[in-house]
């Protein structure tokens, strides 16, 4: 890069810290301890200038009270244009509206691509990114507890958006105001109070030139954005402005989007799928002014009784509608526990045009509302005599984007054989203890350390978190030696997740494995297995290094080969995060002692390379001598290949795998992110003790 190119470039993998000058070399230090670069890049001088240099030449030399000016002041004038027209043209008939807004890019289902991303990292995701039995209703608001290394706490922070192109484009300042609205709407939806709440606004338009009619465009919207903030008592604190939206003949629609964001008590959170059937839904509707926008005093009201109902438990659902109407908003609540709606009298502009500001609440008693409805057990959305099946609008909803981001695909027969296998006895150390050391490396790319960490913590252990420096040959020689060392002060090895050597394909786990053959290591490891009687386990990443080492199934590292088990891709063919569930198919291990087999456990995935694929005679020896530690379910119990909860296709539906005495333990699910107060919106058991007991096998 040349000195221009170094001055403007995008920081996003670097970070500056301004210290003083007699703790730089200490910072440095701290920053390879943690396998960290640093380089000092610049001092601060008490001469008013910024001098860059680059290979010895004197590229910048600036005042800074040039750079303080923003240079030139620019004028022009304004020309906002008159607001159009912006609801929505209403369906012909009921069946049709809803096929159509099942099949809408702006309502229809993103979970092919929210999959892609680890929704679970950090154990702190109070609402899942789908959520109900079936993980299909998205909630409205990100709802994530607070992060600590230790210990537990109820707070968390709500974030929301809101945010209508096609109302924008009509009228930027009806479309930044109603954004406002529905970020704040969705916080209340999902159980926050109103009280705290603070925007963040993101804005993008097209580039305005000298065209005042352009720049008429940006201003309306922030007159919109100020005058809600004005209206709510609710102020923006930050945000990121970009004019450059234009590219040729094409231009972005006026866009500002509002982030609404505030704190408040995980325990309070409310997810918006149909808790039951026979259930009635109430709607609340604000007042609208003269110019189709929610009186204040109206929205403010329908907030405080939407908190009154959820608190209370009046209420045990509720979806404020956004793009797609109150018809939208009933389909998803519908998808993600497979419940009907039945309408009352309604009228279809009601349903299908827009009803910013307003709510549907989910009632277990009245709440002083008119009922727009009530819950079936006939999986149909129905209004008078008409109704369309919620099979048929999921497969609309799912199928949009099913050949961009799939998430559907064919995978396998169905049912498959379910192991079982029940331990008489199991190993014991050499030597017990109380508190057993836990060594946790942390290679480039680990990002479930802490969690491992704080998970062995709190269920009795003593966890030691070993970072592996790889920035020189140097520097990786003495992360042996000092890893060794650590290894015969420890009872167990735990090799945690993340995306060692950037994930790339077919080697995610290669530097860790090359780490592990070290003979120093090598020869701990199985000191530490066959002579003291330790444990290892590795999930996820970890499980794949267990895995390619050999440790797992043959208890010892070994040079493995075409023939040895091996974690590949998934047959999606893309990162899978979601829920799970997993039935204990042997409790041979004592990683796995407080589980009977048959026992079925919800647990989080996050992975892209996790398919488990052996010869069939060889899953049938592992299968009989207890190795096959669990295996994944349906809703029903069974083990199963279909993509929906076998994820990644794995043979036989094998999650997780033992060494021969069941003291090395690997598997795909994060177990380690299973905290009390999380995935509120997912049912099912996520307390396997999977930690409580190895720290009771040396007891």
């Amino acid at each position: 890069l040349d000195g221009t190119e170094l001055a403007i470039s995008e920081s996003q993998e670097r970070m500056a810290v301004v210290v003083a000058p007699e703790d730089a070399d200490i910072f440095c230090a701290l920053a390879n301890a943690e396998n960290l670069e640093t380089a000092v890049v610049a001092v601060v001088k008490e001469t008013p200038r910024l001098t860059m240099r680059w290979n010895g030449t004197v590229i910048v030399n600036i005042d800074r009270s040039f750079l303080n000016c923003n240079g030139a002041r620019k004028y022009i004038d304004v020309a906002p244009a008159r607001p159009q027209a912006y609801e929505r043209e209403l369906p012909s008939d009921f069946a049709g509206g809803y096929r159509s807004l099942a099949c809408d890019l702006n309502v229809c289902s993103k979970r092919g691509l929210g999959e892609c991303f680890d929704s679970t990292i950090g154990a702190g995701t109070v609402l899942m990114p789908f959520g109900g039995k079936y993980q299909l209703t998205p909630p409205q608001a990100m709802v994530h507890k607070i992060p600590l290394e230790q210990g537990h706490t109820d707070d968390c922070s709500f974030m929301a958006w809101g945010y209508n192109p096609y109302i924008a484009e009509k009228s930027p300042y009806h479309g930044a105001y109603l954004a406002v609205i529905e970020s704040v709407c969705k916080l209340i939806a999902t159980g926050a109070s109103f009280e705290g709440v603070y925007l963040t606004f993101q804005e993008y338009f097209e580039k305005p030139g000298r065209d005042g009619k352009r720049w008429g465009k940006p201003m309306a919207a922030l007159l919109g954005a100020f005058r809600a903030q004005m209206d709510y008592g609710v102020a923006s604190i930050g945000g990121k402005d970009s004019m450059s939206g234009s590219f040729e003949q094409l231009d972005v629609p006026p866009t500002l989007v509002s982030f609404a964001v505030t704190n408040g008590k995980a325990s309070t959170a409310v997810s918006p799928e149909f808790k039951a059937a026979g259930h009635k839904v109430a709607l609340l509707l604000p007042e609208y002014d003269e110019n189709g926008l929610p009186t204040p005093e109206s929205e403010l009201a329908l907030f405080a009784r939407v908190t009154e109902a959820l608190t209370s438990g009046k209420a045990v659902s509720a979806y404020t509608p956004t793009y797609g109407g109150i018809a939208e908003a009933v389909m998803k609540m519908c998808f993600g526990n497979n419940i009907g709606f039945a309408y009352g009298k309604t009228d279809p502009e009601l349903l299908f045009g827009y009803r910013y500001g307003a709510f549907l609440l989910e009632c277990t008693e009245d709440v002083g509302a008119p009922v727009l409805g009530v819950t079936t057990e006939e999986k149909v959305i129905a209004l008078g005599g008409q109704s369309i099946a919620l099979d048929e609008l999921l497969a609309l909803y799912e199928g949009k984007l099913e050949g961009v981001y799939p998430c559907n695909i064919p995978q396998g027969g169905g049912k498959l054989e379910a192991f079982t296998y029940t331990a008489d006895s199991r190993p014991t150390p050499a030597i017990t203890c109380t508190r057993p050391r836990v060594l946790i490396p942390v290679f480039p790319g680990t990002n479930c350390e802490v969690d491992t960490a704080r998970a062995l913590y709190e269920a009795g252990a003593q966890p030691e978190i070993a970072v592996i420096n790889n920035l020189s040959g140097q520097a990786i020689a003495e992360s042996v030696d000092h890893f060794a060392h650590r290894i015969e002060q420890s009872q167990i090895i735990f090799i945690p997740g993340g995306f060692s050597g950037g994930d790339e394909p077919d080697g995610s786990a290669k530097f860790i494995t090359a780490f592990f053959r070290s003979e120093a290591i090598k020869e701990q490891v199985n000191e530490l297995l066959q002579v003291r009687g330790g444990l290892m386990a590795g999930i996820c990443n970890g499980f794949q290094a267990l895995i390619k080492l050999g440790l797992v199934p043959y208890g010892e590292i070994i040079d493995t080969d075409e023939h040895c088990p091996t974690l590949t891709f998934n047959t999606i063919g893309r990162h899978q995060s979601r829920m799970v569930q997993v039935r204990v198919a042997s409790n041979k291990s004592p990683w796995l002692a407080a589980c009977k087999p048959g026992e079925v456990y919800n647990v989080p995935i996050s992975h892209g390379e996790g398919r488990f694929y052996a010869s069939e005679g060889l899953i049938r020896t592992l299968a009989q001598n207890g190795q096959v530690a669990t295996q994944y379910v349906d809703l029903t119990g069974e083990v199963t290949d279909d993509v929906r909860f076998n994820p990644n296709n794995s043979a036989f539906a094998i999650e997780g795998i033992t060494s021969p005495d069941g003291r090395v333990f690997g598997k795909m699910g994060h177990t380690e992110r299973c905290v009390s107060g999380l995935y509120r919106n997912v049912p099912g058991n996520y307390d396997m003790k999977l930690f409580e007991s190895a720290v009771e096998y040396f007891k």
